[in-house]
């Protein structure tokens, strides 16, 4: 039987590392990590320890001397592999560095 996956996502995803900070809001748990895809609704950590589907977080992602920061919700965990992140709070200023990124990720802006 022939399978057919059928992509949900709003917008287009880009493999980009990227250092990670994630805050975990409710337990206050902190972790260390990398994206290795992102899009302008989210991301994806890779990680060991995965935070449970439903918990809100606050990102912060280095690209070369620029910061951003979300709020954001676990909609997605792999055992031993990481999360993805939907953001649910990103500032017009925020939407449009992450805007840039994502148009030139070598950072040359």
């Amino acid at each position: 039987m022939l399978e057919v996956t059928v992509e949900r996502r709003s917008a287009p995803r880009y493999p980009m590392v990227l250092a990670a900070l994630v805050l975990e809001l409710s337990r206050g748990a902190k972790l260390t990590a990398r994206t290795s895809e992102i899009s302008r609704t989210g991301c994806y950590i890779d990680t060991l320890n995965p935070s449970p589907v439903g918990s809100k977080v606050r990102l912060r992602l280095t690209h070369h001397d620029e910061i951003f920061e979300a709020v954001g919700s676990v909609v997605a965990t792999s055992a031993s592999l990481g999360m993805g992140i939907a953001f649910t709070e990103i500032t017009p200023d925020e939407l449009t560095r992450l805007g840039r990124w994502l148009a030139n990720p070598e950072g040359e802006y």
